[in-house]
């Protein structure tokens, strides 16, 4: 999967973008992309980096429109509609990370997405995870990182899931606003596809209802996990 090449309706698609606007990204240089004589070429990985690191820096609105096109043509508007309360489990909640560096929590996040029982690489999920924070760091404002893998390859997982990390102190993880980070997710989609629409729901929940305030007052995971699952369905009813 990460050799894939995609045409010009490919990529849009992908991106959930109109041909023309993809063109336009083309022209100005603002999208990877090669030309093959009239021809536009995306290579899959590199769409799919460049995709991740768009949808972070997404302003309200936009990331907005994208939650909802995602959510419109991979799941419907009722209540199975709850993407992210199904791919996570109170007891891949850790509410007291012992992390102190950067590097511990990518370390740490790995053993605990050992909890699932649903990786069968830790050592490549790993090494995918540090090679994805080289491109850009994955943390936001507001003391939050959302890991992904820099590749989502269906061998790497038995099935799609997210684990949720909460450090103990605050760890410099790179966040734009040179704050500090507490609030860790990790994701792990089989599909690319689902990844960015899990980020995507993600970004929704911590930036457009209380959930990380409030997560920071709760150190029961069961407690944790109602509060994501709560969330999550204020994010649907805005869609």
């Amino acid at each position: 999967m990460p050799y894939r090449v995609l045409n010009l309706a490919e990529a849009a698609e992908f991106l959930h973008m109109a041909e023309v606007e993809v063109e336009e990204l083309a022209r100005r240089g603002e999208i990877p992309c090669e030309r093959h004589g009239p021809r536009l070429i995306f290579r899959h990985q590199e769409l799919d980096e460049w995709a991740s690191k768009r949808l972070l820096d997404l302003a309200e609105k936009p990331l907005r429109d994208f939650h909802r096109e995602t959510t419109a043509h991979y799941h419907d508007l009722s209540a199975d509609a709850e993407i992210i309360a199904k791919l996570i489990r109170p007891e891949w909640i850790e509410p007291a990370l012992q992390s102190r560096t950067k590097a511990s929590v990518i370390r740490d996040m790995v053993t605990l997405a050992d909890r699932t029982g649903y990786v069968f690489y830790l050592s490549e999920l790993h090494e995918s995870l540090v090679e994805r924070e080289k491109l850009c760091s994955t943390a936001l404002t507001g003391g939050l990182a959302l890991l992904h893998p820099r590749n989502h390859e269906p061998y790497m997982f038995e099935d799609s899931f997210v684990v949720l990390g909460k450090t103990v102190s605050q760890v410099p993880f790179g966040s734009p606003d040179g704050s500090t980070s507490d609030i860790f997710f990790l994701i792990c989609c089989q599909d690319d596809r689902i990844h960015l629409h899990v980020l995507a729901r993600l970004c929704m929940m911590c930036h457009q209802t209380s959930l990380l305030f409030e997560m920071r007052g709760l150190d029961d995971p069961k407690e944790i996990y109602r509060l994501l699952a709560e969330s999550e369905r204020q994010v649907i009813k805005q869609v």
